[in-house]
């Protein structure tokens, strides 16, 4: 088994289908990281690290934190994509020479596609084409992702890039309504302050979207620790993502949501496994069948 998740920057790996990754890995996957950009225009948001020392050297110190957590969860391999963070939308970073949102199309998704040749992964995941969240990095993630995953197994696309191989699923990341009303409902179950105040519920749904529920609460504590392995992003005070005891946290919604946007492979829906309908004997002989390589 081997997953491929591609991600905006250092910390969305840990926010992001962590615990899939964490159950995979443990099952004897193979997980690859993709991180397109370094988290340069990143703030500092836990107070507690917001010191000279720290803010001088934010992007090293980041690139620190995503190793740290990227262990916690289990990814044996992580690859840059070498670009820079290109800030919040309309913001003075959208125009920096090396941003991820300012490269050329082709040359991203090439970089990408490289990866995919050289990891060989039957199940990609990323980020949904962007309702209600549009950082210019997200939506980058999405564009070279959805156009990687098939000019991977194209043997006429990036002739550079290595012997062509078709990953067989790829996955959209979701943050279900249901997810954030289970929460939502359990703080004020405790009598605690729910940070998921009337705006949350008046973004758009993808619930309807949603195909596959992974349960991961047996791995919920990997998610939390990859989090707080994030210390300069990641404030351990915030209600956000520690307001409830981490043990009702781990139950109240013990799944991770990702929309199967791709198949080479027939599966039935809804489900509950990345590899549902691969059988993983033969993927591995596909491109080999496929492109009549030796």
């Amino acid at each position: 088994m081997r997953v491929l998740c591609v991600h905006a920057h250092p910390d969305d790996e840990s926010s992001k289908g962590a615990g899939t990754v964490a159950r995979y890995v443990d099952a004897g996957a193979t997980a690859t990281l993709v991180c397109c950009t370094g988290g340069e225009e990143g703030d500092i948001l836990n107070p507690s690290m917001d010191r000279p020392e720290i803010r001088s050297r934010l992007a090293e110190v980041r690139l620190e934190e995503l190793s740290r957590a990227a262990e916690i969860i289990g990814y044996q391999k992580v690859c840059m994509l070498g670009y820079r963070d290109s800030g919040m939308k309309d913001s003075e970073a959208n125009s920096h020479p090396d941003c991820f949102a300012a490269a050329p199309l082709g040359e991203a998704v090439g970089k990408l596609v490289k990866i995919l040749r050289s990891e060989r992964p039957h199940v990609v995941t990323t980020y949904p084409d962007q309702e209600g969240y549009d950082h210019p990095d997200h939506v980058r993630v999405h564009d070279i992702s959805v156009v990687a995953f098939e000019a991977a197994g194209d043997p006429e696309a990036y002739p550079e890039a290595g012997e062509p191989w078709q990953p067989l699923k790829l996955y959209y990341s979701a943050w279900s309504r249901e997810r954030i009303l289970a929460l939502h409902n359990k703080f004020q179950e405790l009598s605690l302050k729910s940070p998921y105040e009337e705006w949350w519920f008046k973004r758009p749904s993808q619930d309807h979207r949603i195909t596959t529920k992974v349960d991961v609460a047996k791995w919920h504590d990997r998610r939390w620790d990859a989090l707080l392995a994030h210390a300069t992003q990641v404030d351990p005070n915030s209600p956000f993502w520690f307001g409830l005891p981490r043990d009702v946290a781990r139950d109240v919604y013990p799944w991770e949501d990702f929309i199967l946007a791709k198949s080479h492979v027939e599966t039935t829906l809804p489900e509950d496994d990345f590899f549902a309908g691969i059988e993983l004997e033969s993927a591995s002989q596909s491109s080999v069948e496929r492109y009549g390589k030796d």
